[in-house]
């Protein structure tokens, strides 16, 4: 099992990274969270978790073990797999999220992408009890930055695609969303569009 990779960065996008560690680069799948942590850093330390499947061998990485954890609790219910933990991740801030487990508010989690009325309760029913304020969590995870509109609008119509919406879909809500908002980051624009998509 892979603890944590400590290398420098080759690649990064909103929902992945290539981490370089001794002339060997692990693909990552990231959260937009994880994301904003390592955006414009040239290296650093990222904690893994590894899904092995038959037809796959996946790393997920998170900038913090808090992350992480959070990601494992998700996961542990029932009908929420890796990539609906991700999207949730990169939906809400891990503070946000879990002050919505914390309170019963399943509603919230109705609006990301994926997450029905059954499976919003299911995972506010199986975590309430287990997640619990984690202090400091939001100051650690690094600055967002805003880009030249062209670029942001590529980002983000690449992420979402790469989350599994449609690219003409993804585009049009891109497109909207920069008209009222020209100086958002990609990690915004992202946030926002899964929001109306």
């Amino acid at each position: 099992m892979i603890e944590y990779i400590k290398g420098e960065i080759a690649e990064l996008s909103p929902t992945r990274m290539i981490m370089e560690c001794n002339g060997i680069g692990y693909e990552l799948n990231i959260s937009l969270t994880t994301y904003s942590h390592f955006n414009g850093l040239q290296e650093g330390k990222i904690f893994v978790y590894e899904v092995i499947r038959e037809d796959a061998h996946l790393l997920y990485g998170f900038a913090t073990r808090e992350e992480r954890e959070l990601f494992l609790l998700l996961t542990s219910v029932s009908g929420v797999g890796p990539n609906t933990a991700r999207m949730i991740l990169s939906s809400l801030k891990p503070s946000d999220l879990i002050n919505i487990i914390a309170s019963g508010d399943d509603i919230s989690l109705t609006s990301i992408k994926g997450i029905g009325n059954k499976t919003a309760q299911r995972i506010v029913v199986d975590l309430k009890n287990k997640v619990k304020p984690i202090e400091g969590l939001d100051g650690r995870l690094g600055k967002m930055s805003s880009g030249i509109i062209t670029e942001t609008a590529e980002g983000a119509v690449a992420a979402l695609v790469m989350l599994g919406f449609q690219k003409n879909m993804s585009q049009k809500a891109v497109s909207s969303i920069l008209k009222t908002s020209p100086t958002a980051s990609v990690e915004q624009v992202i946030k926002d569009a899964l929001k109306i998509l």
